[in-house]
């Protein structure tokens, strides 16, 4: 019972995560029609991005703990307790830096929250890469392909979603400029030409959540 209960809390993450992130892609494209909005209009569509992108990065955040949960259940691999511990204990204050710097934005506090999250986001982001390489190499401690790819491919989901918020950085300058300088195509066009290429960051994670969530179910080899 309890592996069933992970398990479904694992794919309930999972919905979460992509589904308020399809939410956050959509918010975006309305953003970009500056000929459809006023600027007003436009800002309280950025304002609700904000919002709703709390819930990815917060689904981001557990799904790192739950994820060794899940394995160490489904008795895929017998997870050291330190390591299990530890998790959590990462994974909730991961959570908790998420929703402080959130609440407290344009703060010193939020930009020290983030730049600690930042940090962290690497550190478990190399773990993971070096969970699913070390496995496929040798076996070890994943035995199962299909989950060690899955933890390789975990580990990118970390670099490309990282990729988007160094992408995204300039945004606010730019988006200042607008506010300052007026909409026209000499303030909008640098902050369109970010998007576009935050978007490239953003397909690359649904993809690499697609595949991940196709071989935790289909477990294909």
């Amino acid at each position: 019972m309890t592996y069933q209960i992970l398990v479904y809390a694992h794919l309930l993450l999972f919905v979460l995560w992509l589904g308020a992130d399809v939410g956050v892609f959509l918010l975006g494209q309305h953003f970009r029609k500056r000929n459809q909005y006023t600027l007003d209009q436009r800002i309280a569509l950025l304002k609700l991005l904000v919002l709703v992108d709390m819930v990815p990065r917060s689904a981001w955040a557990l799904m790192v703990p739950l994820s060794l949960s899940v394995v160490d259940a489904g008795m895929y691999w017998d997870v050291p307790g330190w390591l299990h511990i530890g998790a959590w204990v990462v994974g909730l204050f991961w959570l908790w830096l998420v929703w402080d710097a959130h609440n407290h934005d344009m703060t010193p506090r939020a930009a020290r929250n983030r730049s600690i999250e930042g940090w962290l986001r690497w550190i478990v982001g190399g773990f993971y890469l070096w969970l699913g390489g070390q496995s496929l190499l040798t076996g070890a401690p994943l035995a199962m392909d299909w989950l060690a790819w899955k933890a390789l491919l975990f580990g990118f989901i970390f670099v490309a979603a990282i990729m988007i918020d160094v992408t995204f950085k300039p945004v606010g300058k730019q988006l200042t400029a607008v506010l300052e300088q007026g909409s026209s195509d000499e303030t909008e066009l640098p902050l369109l030409r970010t998007m576009n290429r935050t978007r490239i960051w953003v397909w690359t994670v649904y993809l690499l959540l697609l595949v991940t969530a196709f071989l935790g179910n289909v477990k294909p080899f």
